[in-house]
């Protein structure tokens, strides 16, 4: 209000500020609004911390039920999914018992073949106390692995209560499931692929048990080759004559299948292929038997490499297994006096001996790649072939 007009302001009016001009007046009813206004927000705060008191008094007072229907509506929700899942992709009701073998037949991978549709190919498996490890040969995207998965989902579903993808399944309860697949390696802890490839392997030897079920793809791939086999052939020995596990063991190495005749309980299977000429088509069927061989440079071309480099591969292999062939016959001649050389020459070169000094339990996963380039620079030095020894001993 102008100060001119001061003169009519009426007496319940109470000045609240004064302008160079002008007066400011407030009355009590607004006094009374504005303080309200200014605790609202407070007060609301107040509130609505009060109902969450109230609330959760209450619900702490039926919590034990409120639980049980949480579980109930979780375990319905569960088995709903379950039922589903199962009638729409055609799933049967296995038989889970405590018997020590595990029978599926045309048993499939439920997550492959959504992608695959009507082109998955289910395999039979039937392991247990006569045949508890199966040694799996095969080529590269053969499905070895998919069927190796397959079966491990399989069993876990089933002791899940849940319905499987197959046509009919007897599942002995295994007590834990054991995988060793694929290859990383964990840079952050020193580790190379094959380092970790061996823990996770150790890991298993270590606490897997007769009623245990054990994936391994691939073991010892990631050394050098004879030492790759020395290593597989180990634990494919160990956990089938120790731990006595269910086992499947997919491997490239081929050697592995003198296993079979070896020991008892060890069967061996691969999966089929078809070469019509130079090219390879995948069966995906898994059978009884050896494999024959490899099939990489067919699968190399089938991945895309170039057809240059598909054609020196091809003349490499030529090459070695006629060198390969040579000095077999030449060894078959000599007896054993090239294999005899071979240990000499080795056991004479000084890189072994810092081999033998090299105390493993203490050194580090860094520390060992260097000092296994330190002894790959020294070893540029030895003969590089066995041909090369039987010739020394001829002359």
């Amino acid at each position: 209000m102008r100060k001119t007009w001061t003169d009519q302001v009426p007496e319940s009016y109470i000045r609240k500020q004064t302008l160079t001009d002008a007066e400011r007046y407030i009355t009590e009813d607004l006094k009374e609004y504005e303080a309200k206004a200014l605790s609202a927000e407070e007060r609301l705060k107040e509130l609505e911390y009060e109902l969450f008191e109230e609330t959760r008094k209450a619900v702490a007072k039926r919590a034990k039920e409120i639980q049980a229907a949480a579980n109930s509506i979780a375990d319905l929700d569960m088995l709903v999914a379950f039922a589903d899942i199962a009638a729409e992709n055609g799933y049967c009701c296995p038989t889970v018992d405590e018997s020590e073998e595990i029978q599926i037949t045309a048993g499939r991978h439920p997550v492959v073949e959504r992608e695959v549709k009507e082109g998955f190919v289910p395999n039979d498996i039937r392991i247990g106390t006569e045949n508890r490890l199966m040694v799996i040969t095969g080529p590269n995207m053969s499905g070895k692995s998919t069927f190796m998965r397959q079966v491990a989902l399989i069993v876990l579903m089933a002791q899940l209560g849940s319905f499987v993808p197959a046509t009919e399944a007897r599942i002995g309860v295994v007590d834990r499931i054991f995988t060793r697949v694929g290859a990383y390696d964990d840079l952050s802890m020193g580790q190379s692929s094959f380092m970790v490839e061996m823990s996770e392997t150790a890991n298993i030897l270590n606490n897997a048990t007769d009623r245990s079920l054990i994936i391994l793809d691939e073991i010892g791939r990631g050394t050098s080759t004879l030492d790759g086999v020395s290593i597989a052939w180990a634990v494919g020995e160990y956990v089938n004559q120790r731990i006595k596990a269910k086992t499947l063991f997919a491997t490239h190495f081929y050697e592995l299948t003198e296993l079979e005749e070896q020991f008892t309980g060890v069967k061996c299977y691969n999966v089929s292929i078809r070469e019509v000429e130079d090219e390879v088509f995948f069966i995906r069927k898994v059978v009884a038997g050896r494999g024959s061989k490899s099939y990489g440079i067919q699968v190399a071309k089938l991945a895309g490499l170039p057809t240059e480099v598909i054609e020196s591969a091809r003349s490499v292999v030529k090459r070695m297994e006629s060198e390969l062939a040579s000095s077999k016959a030449r060894a078959d001649e000599g007896g054993e006096r090239v294999i005899v050389q071979k240990e000499v020459v080795l056991q004479e070169h000084p890189v072994l001996e810092e081999l033998r000094a090299i105390n493993v339990e203490r050194i580090s996963p860094i520390e060992a790649l260097n000092v296994l380039h330190e002894l790959k620079q020294k070893l540029q030095h030895v003969p590089p072939t066995l041909e090369s020894h039987s010739r020394k001993g001829e002359n």
